[in-house]
């Protein structure tokens, strides 16, 4: 083989070897979905009052059981699926995972998700047109805590998240 046919074969072979290195195209394709417009109490403040009557030292997370009486509200032609909802709070009890302290000290507001403790920032399925998650509030007192005679608040966060 002469040196001008080493040279063409190299080159052809250079050729061929990047040929097989050529990229080919990707292409991404989905839906962009927005969120249901969805409102949790017409965007009001969730209230659940345990009265004027409730006694320091018949805390025992059993009496003043309270529901949290809430509603859920969304566009039902909105896509559904993916949607939850979501406790959280900011002050959470030591003593009680599942408890926000109130202003008075030792005492805690516990709640309840169907009939479980709940579980703060853990999202809760929900599907539109059934019954919603039933939360109940109770007092609960830290252990040894002796509570102190007082007008109480707490307070948590409900979210509707989609997801």
């Amino acid at each position: 083989m002469t040196r001008y046919g080493i040279r063409t074969l190299l080159v052809l072979s250079i050729a061929l070897f990047c040929s097989s290195l050529l990229a080919t195209e990707m292409q991404f394709s989905g839906t962009l979905v927005e969120p249901p417009p969805c409102t949790i109490n017409n965007d009001q403040t969730i209230m659940v009052p345990f009265g004027d009557s409730v006694g320091v030292n018949r805390v025992d997370g059993v009496n003043y059981r309270q529901p949290v009486d809430y509603r859920l509200t969304c566009d039902i032609t909105s896509l559904q699926e993916g949607l939850t909802l979501v406790l959280s709070t900011t002050d959470p009890a030591s003593y009680d995972p599942a408890a926000v302290n109130t202003n008075i000290t030792g005492l805690g507001i516990r709640l309840i998700v169907d009939g479980a403790p709940a579980v703060f920032d853990t999202p809760m399925p929900v599907t539109v047109g059934e019954p919603t998650p039933v939360i109940d509030a109770v007092p609960v007192k830290a252990p040894g805590a002796s509570l102190k005679e007082g007008a109480f608040t707490a307070t948590a966060t409900l979210k509707v998240v989609y997801q």
